[in-house]
């Protein structure tokens, strides 16, 4: 089996390493760079073509958000996969890096197998970490007046998702409210394969990496209204 290739980018060495020893001990992953910097990180992320890169937020000159942004819009990294570390589960910076192409997020003092378990599932290019907990993250930012909008594409989303058949949308709906495919298979009485199968469209018209940015432009569309809890 090919291991899962990981690529570490963080400002803090000590905790690099740390990460460095928790990845390689698994039979199944191990680390290809380590990044001390955002620009760093892009570098070595086309040279290695990591699977799963873990990226800092903040780090000095090149930060994270910036970094994430220039792998996303490279397709030659188009099979990279994002999961930002973050000190806040709650961050303005966390909801930037979704809508910039960032598959997940994950905070610092995460347990070690939730981060092997969250390297396991990007690699996988799942819905990133646990959807419901990306939903949450962007509802609650949003419905408190949160700044993620401004700027935004959601004009440009509401006109994509025109393309969409209904079934497509009834899927993103759910998708948004954090449910597996499992799930929504279910709920709309089809087959997993057949939700599968249009999420992957979804994803393809409406221009998304993932299923994490699919949450982020079904309520930055309007799509889908966040609401308190």
């Amino acid at each position: 089996m090919t291991p899962i290739t990981v690529l570490l980018a963080d400002d803090q060495a000590l905790l690099r390493s740390a990460f460095r020893v928790l990845v390689d001990s698994e039979p199944d992953m191990r680390v290809v760079g380590e990044a001390a910097d955002g620009a760093q990180a892009v570098e070595l992320a086309r040279s290695t073509r990591a699977d799963v890169v873990l990226m800092d937020i903040r780090m000095p000159g090149t930060d994270g958000l910036t970094a994430t942004r220039m792998i996303s819009a490279d397709p030659d990294l188009a099979g990279v996969r994002i999961v930002m570390l973050t000190t806040f589960e709650v961050d303005e910076y966390v909801v930037q890096s979704l809508r910039a192409g960032a598959s997940g997020f994950l905070g610092k003092g995460a347990e070690p197998d939730e981060l092997l378990n969250a390297i396991r599932v990007a690699a996988a290019g799942e819905a990133l970490l646990s959807p419901a907990a990306t939903k949450g993250l962007i509802a609650s930012f949003l419905a408190q007046g949160g700044s993620a909008a401004e700027g935004s594409d959601g004009a440009e989303y509401s006109a994509r998702l025109a393309a969409l058949t209904g079934r497509e949308r009834e899927v993103l709906v759910q998708v948004a409210g954090g449910h597996s495919n499992d799930l929504i298979a279910e709920r709309l009485v089809v087959s997993p394969l057949t939700v599968k199968t249009h999420v992957n469209r979804a994803m393809a018209k409406l221009g998304a990496r993932d299923r994490a940015q699919l949450v982020v432009i079904a309520y930055e569309s309007g799509l889908v209204r966040p609401r308190a809890e």
